[in-house]
């Protein structure tokens, strides 16, 4: 119905709390609604797809003709974090959450752990990235012993300095992690995090590398492939999926590369999926409250967008969307559970269509596989609303 999807993911750009999000200890969350009230946000493109239209937002004006169909998506499945947010929009929902490790991992896994690469580690507990390499750098390139540490999501994340435990054998190390953590403290990702450096000026590398958990077969993109369709993919959404039903891929450094590697995408593949991620609202903001950062990231996506549709060819569909919140205005640094938008567009496409609250993101998915003529086992398609 539609050649090709081109559907991008705007890492944590959250719209709003959910009904159970004080349980996540998230009430009032807001990603969008409360940057824009900190802030004024210049978005006249998201606003004339319709992003205005979700819900009021402070500055954020609904489009009286919206170029495009709206709506907004709950996470269904428990938690808040990208795996979970990622798998769901293939289809896949989960019954119980990944496991979150707070005041860092047992004892008895980093014995084995220890055990296992022959080396003892730094750190074990949660952390920002950039901080914890400040705090432990030295003591790491003294020992040798590589930095252990989580975030607030379910993650396993080895940090160590390129010099002092060259590439291959932080890898190495990090797919022994992925091994051991199994059954109950099954991880989403386990996380290498280079860095490299002196004392005082120690920067990550983009050789970052995730080992995520297998995906249960017969999700979104194990379906397009067995249907014959071409998916190419941008940013992390390779690693999220283990590279399952993806036939080429780029890796970015950040939103402004992922941007340019999706528009490359386009001139080079004229049909199937183009699934991209722009992690920078997340890693770069969300994460650190910095709600300028978020602001001035959100604002050059939208400088984007023209630039998009000049690409877009008869055939396309455009989905904007995201996987969870990180509300930068709260004092937590943490995911939030929030509803994301939903904006649907394309030449052939319906427009000004209120899709309403969607019980899933796995609706995106059911819709994405119902376009190329396929089925998964979760979501309700939108597909006959914007045809």
């Amino acid at each position: 119905m539609f050649d090709r999807v081109i559907w991008i993911v705007l890492d944590s750009v959250g719209i709003g709390e959910m009904p159970d999000a004080a349980a996540y200890g998230d009430a009032g969350s807001d990603t969008l609604g409360n940057i824009a009230l900190r802030r004024p946000l210049r978005l006249p493109n998201l606003c004339r797809l319709g992003l205005g239209n979700i819900k009021h937002m402070e500055g954020l004006p609904p489009a009286a003709e919206p170029a495009g169909s709206f709506g907004r998506c709950a996470l269904r499945s428990p938690g808040k974090d990208t795996t979970t947010g990622h798998w769901e929009m293939a289809g896949i929902q989960l019954e119980k959450p990944f496991p979150l490790y707070p005041h860092g991992f047992p004892r008895e896994i980093l014995d084995e752990f220890e055990r296992r690469i022959a080396r003892h580690t730094l750190g074990n507990k949660a952390a920002s990235g950039t901080e914890i390499i400040e705090e432990l750098g030295v003591e790491h390139m003294r020992t040798g012993s590589p930095i252990v540490y989580t975030s607030a999501d379910s993650v396993f994340q080895v940090a160590a300095h390129e010099e002092v435990i060259p590439l291959w054998e932080l890898y190495k190390i990090c797919e022994t992690a992925r091994a051991l953590l199994r059954g109950p403290y099954e991880v989403g990702r386990v996380i290498a995090r280079p860095f490299i450096g002196s004392p005082g000026s120690f920067t990550r590398t983009p050789n970052r590398k995730d080992y995520a958990v297998p995906p249960p077969r017969g999700m979104l993109l194990d379906v397009l492939e067995e249907h014959g369709v071409a998916v190419h993919s941008v940013g992390k959404i390779f690693e999220v999926f283990l590279g399952r039903g993806i036939r080429d891929y780029s890796k970015t450094k950040n939103n402004a590369d992922g941007m340019a590697h999706t528009l490359e995408a386009m001139r080079r593949f004229d049909a199937g999926l183009i699934f991209v991620n722009l992690v920078d609202f997340d890693q770069q903001y969300g994460h650190r409250n910095d709600v300028e950062g978020y602001a001035a990231a959100l604002e050059q996506f939208d400088g984007w967008l023209p630039d998009f549709f000049a690409e877009e060819q008869d055939g396309d569909l455009a989905i904007l969307t995201a996987d969870h919140g990180c509300d930068p205005t709260t004092p937590s640094t943490d995911h939030s559970r929030e509803y994301v938008p939903l904006l649907v567009s394309g030449p052939r496409a319906r427009r000004g269509v209120n899709l309403g609250v969607r019980s899933s993101l796995s609706d995106i998915g059911q819709t994405v596989a119902q376009n190329f003529g396929a089925k998964i086992a979760n979501g309700t398609t939108f597909l006959p609303e914007i045809i």
